[in-house]
């Protein structure tokens, strides 16, 4: 099982809507690792990190979001596996 690692960049109307708790739960559910935060500039920006498969899986969720959420683009970058061992939020930067 290869462990992988993406930042990602989400935008949209994703402030407000519950974005960060539903990536924490969805993410944690996924068995994945690693944190989100509210951006100052109305983006969230996240970490994941875990099996290839499950991180593709949750990106691809994450298009969708929470029901009140509306995702214009995910930028995804590839980084560096971390070896986090949970999820969790982080303050607003």
């Amino acid at each position: 099982m290869a462990v992988v690692a993406r930042h990602l960049m989400i935008l949209g109307r994703v402030q407000g809507v519950f974005y960060r708790n539903w990536t924490v739960e969805t993410a944690s559910g996924l068995g994945l690792a690693g944190w989100v935060r509210n951006r100052m500039d109305g983006s969230v920006e996240a970490l994941v990190e875990g099996a290839e498969q499950a991180v593709e899986r949750f990106i691809s969720l994450a298009h969708e979001g929470p029901p009140a959420a509306h995702v214009a683009r995910i930028d995804a970058t590839v980084i560096d596996v971390e070896e986090l061992t949970s999820f969790q939020k982080r303050p607003t930067c």
